[in-house]
């Protein structure tokens, strides 16, 4: 039996799976304390910039503390995977995207109810969210009948509604409702208006004067004049006067009003927990899809990666930074794509080559890639193989704080201590620019220091550097270099490939520091 299927047999043996989340496939799972802040890395990675836009007016939902949390067993990431799969069918991604719509006027209508005044109008209104509940219920069972569902989140969650629909609570609810509706609109009154006194009574088989009036004058018309009538005003809250009318009237019905009040009390928590919680945790998907759904649009792969925490041979076919793409889509701007892969001993990727060639891109997106295998969703590119970490590490350069004494040195050095006293096997580490404010030479012996630790560990990492020895270390380091146009070594072509450092980084890190590239002493000599 797979694991998140919690059985039960009713009395004629039939196993049943108990629904906890559509998200979690344990209820241990599920988060016990949510946050709003964001993993460490979150910035070096740009991984801020991507949930920002991913939950970009669903605030409503408070998604953000989901894409916070990485799962940390195999079985709960393909239990995602499994439903973003069934999502694949369209039809069944708009019905629930309808039943999510409906929900959502449901708390719409309630906040706009808490803001009326009047105590009967506050009391239709929910009796009004109420029905549209009952109608997103019925109409979602009915359409999860028809869809060949696979997933165990969206099977237990079909099995929860469509008992939840026939339950005692449910139908009780229903009834209620219908009954409660079809007695308020078999309220009649009239209206006996004389000069600013106003007389409420029941209706008693009255004639519409309003009609007849009507049609006395229809043969009047001559076409289009100036319409003299008072529009009367739209907002939601009632006038004191409609209220008074309304308080009279609730005294010639005295039983279908009192019904009313009763309902309300009785109703209050109508809501299936279960429910409410399934339509916050199903936006989680509908965010992520309608993101990636504009890279699809321009040609760009997504894939379920293979996950594993104990193989730590990795490989992606034409990923990409995803917070670079979404700012160049928006520009209208070509996206290159990488490949990368480790195998065998293999752990480190050494990255080299000219700055500004997408190095650092590269780094990003190795990490975005695992971060988002991480909980659950499909990731740039065409095929993956990721790994399982226990914690992702970065260190990327940053800004010299004027209230810390230590110089830039010293600080690469206390960062980096800290995070390998704190790496374990299974960790991730992404290392960007160590050490660039000193020496070649003192540059050469601490990265080999760091680097001993690092194959001592076994980690996976990624290690963009100047410095072209530590891609040839060991056995476990891979060379990679940032690529130029042969013919115009200045153009960066922001493709990573697999070969040996040619020994120019260095050399262009210190050519770049004096204003001496290129593309800097052209401008000098036109200027």
């Amino acid at each position: 039996m797979s694991s998140g299927e919690h059985p039960h047999h009713g009395s004629e043996g039939v196993c049943h799976m108990v629904f906890h989340s559509i998200l979690f496939a344990k209820s241990e799972d599920r988060i016990k304390e949510e946050t709003l802040e964001p993993p460490d890395f979150f910035v070096d990675l740009n991984l801020d910039q991507i949930i920002d836009a991913i939950t970009a007016g669903k605030q409503e939902y408070n998604l953000k503390p989901f894409f916070y949390t990485p799962l940390k067993d195999i079985d709960a990431i393909e239990y995602r995977h499994e439903i973003l799969q069934d999502l694949e069918n369209r039809t069944l991604f708009e019905n629930i995207k309808l039943f999510a719509q409906k929900m959502r006027a449901i708390r719409e209508q309630l906040a706009q109810a808490e803001k009326l005044y009047y105590k009967y109008q506050k009391e239709s209104w929910f009796v009004d969210a109420v029905e549209v509940y009952c109608d997103a219920v019925n109409c979602l069972v009915h359409d999860l009948s028809l869809v060949n569902l696979k997933s165990r989140g969206f099977l237990a969650f079909c099995e929860y509604i469509t008992n939840y629909a026939k339950s005692d609570r449910f139908t009780l609810l229903l009834a209620e409702t219908e009954q409660l509706k079809s007695h308020l609109s078999a309220v009649r009154y009239c209206l006996l208006i004389k000069g600013n006194k106003i007389q409420v009574r029941k209706y008693d088989s009255e004639v519409d004067y309003s009609a007849e009036v009507e049609k006395t004058f229809e043969k009047f018309k001559q076409g289009a004049v100036k319409d003299y009538r008072v529009e009367f005003p739209n907002w939601p809250d009632m006038n004191p006067v409609e209220a008074k009318i309304l308080d009279l009237v609730a005294r010639l019905y005295p039983d279908v009003f009192s019904s009313l009040d009763n309902y309300c009390v009785k109703h209050s928590d109508y809501l299936a927990e279960t429910i409410g919680v399934f339509d916050r945790e199903f936006q989680f998907y509908v965010a992520y899809l309608e993101f990636i759904a504009m890279f699809k649009r321009a040609g760009l792969n997504f894939c379920y990666p293979k996950v594993s925490n104990t193989c730590k041979e990795v490989y992606d076919h034409e990923g990409f930074d995803l917070a670079l793409a979404y700012k160049l889509i928006s520009e209208n701007s070509s996206i290159v794509c990488n490949d990368f892969y480790l195998k065998g001993k293999e752990r480190i990727l050494v990255v080299s080559g000219p700055n500004q060639g997408g190095k650092t891109t590269f780094a990003r997106t190795f990490g975005q890639l695992h971060y988002l295998a991480s909980i659950g969703c499909l990731v740039p590119g065409r095929e993956a193989q990721l790994f399982l970490f226990n914690r992702l590490f970065t260190h990327f350069e940053k800004e010299e704080n004027i209230k810390d004494l230590r110089g830039k040195l010293e600080d690469d050095l206390v960062r980096i201590y800290r995070i390998l006293n704190q790496a374990t096997p299974n960790c991730i580490i992404i290392l960007n620019e160590l050490f660039t404010s000193t020496t070649l030479k003192d540059a050469l012996s601490l990265s080999k220091q760091i680097m001993e630790r690092i194959i001592q560990l076994d980690l996976l990492c990624v290690w963009t550097t100047f410095v072209d020895e530590l891609a040839s270390f060991s056995e476990k380091t891979v060379s990679v270099v940032s690529t130029v146009v042969p013919e115009n070594p200045a153009l960066r072509t922001f493709k990573i490939v697999r070969r040996p450092a040619d020994g120019l980084a260095y050399a262009i890190s210190i050519a770049e520091r004096y204003q001496l590239t290129y593309d800097r002493l052209q401008e000098r000599i036109k200027s």
